[in-house]
């Protein structure tokens, strides 16, 4: 399931700290092809903040697909929907765009942003 990806992790202090992707690819997590915005349904929002579940999970939950038929649709393993959603490890971007296309949601839904100066996916 490793394909070949031209993402470049750059290590501070022995752990990574910044992925580095194409302008395209990059373009592709933050924005939909029609140019609009998608947004949270309440659902999703209520589980993401009241139950403390990752917004992947909380997606999968509310499309009704268990970790294991998201997998499928997505060409991953259960396991690695496991850890990700559990916050064991961070996604590469082409795993991303794989579960976005799978959920049929913009990738920037899928992945938690730290700050609200973050979530403009603007080039500074």
């Amino acid at each position: 399931m490793n394909e070949p990806t031209e993402v470049q992790i750059l290590l501070h202090d022995g752990k990574p700290a910044f992925a580095v992707l194409p302008i395209a690819q990059y373009e592709a997590l933050c924005h939909r092809e029609d140019g609009k915005r998608d947004t949270f349904p309440h659902e999703v929002v209520k589980m993401n903040v009241l139950d403390g579940y990752s917004l992947l999970k909380a997606w999968r939950k509310w499309r009704g697909l268990s970790q294991t038929q998201l997998a499928e649709k997505a060409g991953l393993t259960q396991a690695q929907i496991a850890r990700i959603e559990n916050g064991n490890t961070i996604p590469r971007a082409d795993t991303l765009l794989k579960l976005s296309a799978a959920l049929g949601v913009s990738a920037d839904l899928l992945w938690e942003i730290a700050t609200p100066e973050s979530a403009d996916c603007s080039p500074t």
